[in-house]
């Protein structure tokens, strides 16, 4: 018996990225609505999950087959859910400027990370019985990085999947784990949504400022963090020393010059800051494996 109105809901394919799909194993996805209206989504699982969920911008409203059977996810909070069926109708109300990560782990795959001595799951005894399941609460701050990280991920290289699996399992074992008080501990740098937000500005003014970019000293000034915040924060945040992040960003972004053919090889070099073209040149092909010319010669074929 359907308990909702489908020609409501959209197929979630067109608003969702699948960043990572496990075969049998689990999904983690990324769901958004950057309309200034409310979007419905509807997504149907196949198979008996784990399913949980992280609200990162506003709230957002999270049902199951039934619209009253729902739960309400404030900005940074999530929420975790188990029905004993093996499909089920997941139905999403996004209002605008809304995100939710979503991960998706099969009950058989999920049993098997964890033995009888080593539960650290609320309600456990309910997987094994078959209950359902509905609760929520907040994200962690050592979450909040990992999300954090899972949505700003800028390296796009082939390395790129297992970092998101690698994170995916690392946001798997926060959320499962009883260490929540220790958090600090953990993530000594990242305390706070004002520090992540310092961070991305500091992101921001190196991406603007590529050519000519500032020291890490006048960077945190600029930022309002200290240099030990700052190093071991980006580091957390983005994966990469703040000159590693923006020696990737200026390479990938001389690719994107490159493609558009409309600059030639010693304007895009002195764009992203390159005071010769042989230094830009040599930086490209340690990264690509290719010169310059090499590849616009590939990509323009």
């Amino acid at each position: 018996m359907m308990h909702f109105n489908p020609k409501k809901y959209q197929n979630i394919d067109k608003s969702t990225q699948v960043l990572v799909d496990e075969k049998n194993l689990f999904s983690l996805l990324t769901i958004e609505n950057n309309t200034t209206e409310n979007q419905y989504f509807i997504h149907k699982t196949k198979l008996n999950y784990i399913q949980l969920f992280f609200s990162l911008k506003t709230p957002t409203k999270v049902a199951f087959n039934m619209e009253h059977c729902a739960i309400q996810l404030q900005k940074n909070e999530s929420g975790m859910v188990y029905f004993n069926e093996d499909e089920t109708n997941i139905l999403f109300d996004m209002p605008e400027n809304s995100q939710v990560i979503v991960m998706l782990i099969p009950v058989q795959y999920f049993h098997s990370l964890f033995t009888s001595e080593e539960n650290y799951l609320l309600n456990f005894d309910n997987f094994v019985i078959g209950k359902p399941i509905i609760e929520t609460r907040s994200t962690t701050p050592a979450q909040q990085v990992v999300l954090h990280q899972i949505t700003n991920n800028p390296d796009n290289s082939p390395l790129d999947n297992l970092f998101l699996k690698a994170k995916a399992y690392e946001l798997f074992s926060l959320y499962f784990s009883n260490l929540e008080d220790s958090n600090n501990e953990n993530c000594p740098f990242i305390s706070n949504e004002d520090t992540v937000s310092q961070l991305k500005k500091a992101k921001d003014f190196m991406i603007e400022n590529m050519a000519d970019p500032p020291s890490l000293e006048e960077l945190a000034k600029i930022v309002g963090l200290n240099i030990k915040k700052l190093k071991q924060g980006f580091k957390e945040v983005y994966g990469t020393p703040v000159f590693t992040f923006l020696l990737n960003y200026k390479l990938e972004y001389s690719k994107k010059l490159l493609l558009e053919n409309k600059l030639n090889v010693n304007e895009i070099g002195n764009k992203v800051g390159y005071s010769t073209s042989s230094h830009f040149i040599a930086a490209f092909k340690r990264k690509f494996g290719i010169t310059p010319k090499q590849f616009t010669k590939q990509n323009n074929a």
